[in-house]
Order: C-alpha cells, then structure tokens, then sequence
C-alpha cells in the first residue's frame, strides 16, 4: 500500500483552478469551467450530446485557448467523428490536420476487456503517447463503458477507475469521461460517479412533440455552481446553455426618454423630456386589428431615425409584408433596412422551441447590437410550453435585454371574447414598465367602430389615463380626445370615457 503526504509549501486555502470550455453559458453556471487538471463525469443517454460536448470543449480548448487536446474514442471512427460536425460550424478535420486535436479510435478485443487478464498499461501507453506527441492538456475518453464492458468484480473495478482518474491527473490534464446513466446512477457501474471532481448530467426529453435538452451540473467538489436544471441546444455553433434562472433587478435608473414615434403619443408622458424611459419593457396588447403592429413599426422607424440599430422579431409576418403594410400609413422601413439600421427577423414561432428563440435572441444581439427591439407578437410563443416554461423564458427574455441597457416593445394579441382586454395574456405585467391597451370601441352616436389607446401604467412617469381615439391614415399615426361616449365592443355594457385606467398607475 502506497502511503501519500501533503506537499510542502502548499497553502490549505488555495483556491481550485478552472478550466474554461468556451461552450456558450456553461462556463457561468460553473463559475469558470471545469475543475483543471482534474477529471469530469459527463453522463447522459443516446441523443444527449455528450459526444458534441467532448468534442466542444477540446474545439474551443485548441482555438480560443492554444490547448491542444486529446480525443480517444472508443466507439467512432475519425470519419465517423467528421461526418457528425459536418453540419456544424466546427472545423475539426482541419485542427487534426494542424495537429492541435488528435483523435485515437480505439478497437477493443475480447481479450482486452476479459477480467481474468485485464489491466490498463495497454491504454495508458496509447494515451500517454497521444498526450505528449502534441502536447496536449485536455483529454476526452469516449466513453468509460466501453473500457471496463468485461468487469463484474466491483473491488477490481473500483480500483482500476481509480488508477485512470489518478493517472489523468498525475499527467496535468483537463479530462472528461462519457458514460450512461442507469437506474439511480450515472453510469452503468456506478462507481466513477464517486470518483470523479465534477457531474454533469444531460437530457434530452420530449415534451407535447417537442424536444427539450436540459444540463444540470450534479457535483463540483470545492466550487459553488448552479443547482438548477439549465436549458441547452445544438446549432451551427455547437452546444450553448441558457444559464439565466431569475430576472436581475440590479439594472440602474436612468432619466432619459425615447420618442415613441407618434407625436401625440408622446405627450401623454409627462415630463420634461416625453416617450418611453430608455432601456426599459413596454408593452403594448389588445385585440386582432387594433394597431399594435403599427405602433411597433412607429417605435422602431422613429429609433432607426435617432441613428440607433433596431432588431424586429415578427412571428406573424415577413419582412416584405410587414414592409408593405406599413407603407400604407406611412412608415416607410425599406430605406432603414438599406442603411443597415432595421433589422427584421421573420419566423413561425412552432420552427423552434422556446430555448432556441431564447438562444437565437442572444446570437442576434450580439451580432447586430441593437439599441431597440420589438417582439410582434409575444403571445405568439404561448403555445410553445406550458405556462411556468413560457413564464420562465419571458422573465429571462426580459432580463437579458434589460441587462443590455436594449428599449424593448413587445405586442400582446388578446382574445376579443375576454371580458378583461386588459390582461394582455402573457402573464409576466409585473415585469412590464410601461402598459398600453388597444381596443376597439364603438360611438354611441354614429355606431362606428373606433379604435382607442389608454396607458395602463407607466413606472416612474407620469401620463394620462384617459382613453384617446387612435387614428391610422395615409399621412400616420394620430391621437385625438374622445368626442364622445364609446363603449367597449367586448364589453357592451362597460363604459369607457375618462380613467379608465384610475386606479392600476
């Protein structure tokens, strides 16, 4: 038996040492990577992505931080291992050809795994060969069932794990090891999970037809690190984590405003300087066909005209027909979208799940930098989870465009037979600054169908609370006083003149 002493002049308090994996939001709910020169248990079933992960970490090891690495698979070939990146913005072929990945494909025989002779000098040979022919400091053993698939004998089983985890880290390697969950363990003997530093389980489930990849880091010896399961996808760009799990509320005031694009509009924000608080959520809901679209439009040509980058998400129309409907009141986009200041992104809300929306909102804010967004409609995405999912995505949404100091306006479609038009239906009003409802209304008089505007709440600004008469024609957007008594027409007997609103400030 190997008796083994503290080395000398090592502080008690040191601090563990991370290794960053550049995976996308991973590295935040792991407060810097992984546990370095030290061995991780990524497990996960088939279609997890415990493979992309491996292969991810070792990708980014070798272009973002000049650490080359090892991949020994025991499963896939190096052709096999191409094919599966193809499709992925992930040159692979071309690092082996650099020499700064190397991959070993490993065939096991029979009599490699049979426990009356097995013993793992054969593989540290191969491996320890790899590692030093390119110098390598991150390792990927794929996967650690396929190693000891012939051991029965626990003792003997738990031993020679050991040795592999203590071997790794005696080489001053960054090291993961795939395996497979099985009933109540995260690998199929259940013993590495003891062993190893760190756990990361992955998930992949399908819910109501679609399907939901979840992370959830299970063990972190000497290191804080998020608890929470913590959604994740699979594009272009590899693997990225959505590590956001409560709406920060540390963003600073600020006492600047922001047209809203209508002149009349903006003076029922009282104040020195009228329109919305810069960097803050408006929202603005109602029925089918009362101009939330256009006061959208209205917000983000009049942001485009300050010289500001606007990003518009329509889940409802393309980019052509949105451009055509809005020159009919006069707004015109297509100009901005020439100067290179609007951005429209078209998509059917059922293309994706609610985690790659999420990522796809991040990827575009980081590409095109915008000052404003617009979401038309947010209630578009309701029918992609259920409510606590959906709730959870709109309160991250928020977060993160909040956090980027972004003025967002989101429209919410309301059911017309819903006796409170003002709900807006999303569930997450707390979290808006500014309200506004839309309705349809009918004069009493002439019985003509109107459309009315009123501001529900307005955090930190004063505003009027009337109802005004909302008016689109050729020449735009107009807000005029109300005449006369109209009623609400999903309401008939509501009245609704002046304050409607009293009450909700």
């Amino acid at each position: 038996m190997k008796k083994t002493s503290p080395k000398k002049g090592v502080s008690p308090n040191k601090q563990l040492q991370k290794c960053l994996t550049g995976i996308k939001g991973f590295d935040e709910i792991t407060e810097g990577g992984l546990p370095k020169n030290r061995t991780t248990l990524v497990s996960g079933g088939a279609g997890s992505g415990k493979t992309l992960l491996g292969l991810d970490f070792l990708i980014n090891g070798a272009i973002k931080f000049k650490e080359p690495g090892v991949f020994m698979s025991f499963e896939q070939t190096d052709d096999e291992l191409f094919t599966d990146v193809a499709s992925l913005s992930m040159d692979l072929h071309g690092l082996v050809a650099q020499k700064k990945i190397l991959i070993e494909h490993v065939i096991l025989e029979r009599k490699d795994v049979l426990e009356n002779d097995f013993n793992l000098e054969g593989l540290f040979v191969l491996l320890e060969n790899a590692i030093d022919s390119i110098g390598a400091k991150r390792v990927v053993l794929d996967s650690i069932e396929s190693i000891f698939a012939g051991i029965t004998d626990l003792g003997i089983l738990r031993i020679e794990i050991k040795r592999l985890f203590r071997w790794l880290k005696e080489k001053q390697v960054t090291a993961i090891v795939t395996g497979e969950p099985a009933q109540e363990t995260y690998t199929r003997h259940g013993l590495e999970q003891y062993i190893s530093d760190c756990i990361i389980l992955l998930d992949n489930r399908v819910t109501e037809q679609l399907a939901i990849r979840r992370i959830r880091i299970i063990k972190y010896r000497g290191s804080k690190h998020g608890t929470n399961e913590y959604p994740f996808v699979i594009d272009k760009d590899g693997l990225s984590v959505i590590p956001i799990t409560s709406v920060g509320l540390d963003q600073p005031g600020t006492t600047q405003k922001v047209s809203t694009g209508i002149p009349s509009l903006d003076k029922l924000f009282m104040g020195s300087k009228p329109g919305y608080a810069k960097g803050s959520t408006v929202l603005i809901s109602g029925t089918a066909g009362t101009g939330k679209t256009s006061l959208a439009a209205a917000f983000a040509a009049a942001s485009c005209k300050r010289g500001e980058r606007c990003l518009y998400l329509s889940y409802e129309e393309s980019a052509g027909q949105l451009v055509q409907n809005m020159g009919s009141i006069g707004i015109q986009l297509e100009p901005l979208i020439k100067k290179g200041l609007l951005k429209i992104q078209s998509k059917r809300p059922a293309s994706l799940g609610l985690e790659m929306h999420l990522i796809d909102l991040y990827k575009l804010i980081a590409e095109f930098k915008p000052i404003t967004i617009v979401i038309d409609p947010l209630t578009s995405l309701l029918g992609q989870g259920d409510q606590r999912e959906i709730q959870s995505m709109i309160s991250r949404m928020i977060d993160v465009l909040k956090s980027n100091g972004i003025t967002s306006l989101f429209t919410s479609l309301v059911n017309s037979a819903a006796q409170n038009d003002t709900s807006g239906e999303i569930g997450v009003s707390s979290l808006i600054d500014t309200w506004i409802v839309v309705r349809e209304l009918e004069e009493e008089l002439t019985k003509k169908r109107i459309r009315g505007l009123f501001i529900v709440k307005s955090r930190g600004t004063g505003h009027d609370s009337d109802v005004h008469k909302l008016v689109l024609s050729d020449d735009g957007i107009n807000l005029l006083p109300m005449e006369s008594l109209s009623t609400g027409l999903a309401n008939k007997e509501k009245k609704v003149g002046k304050n409607v609103s009293e009450g909700k400030n």
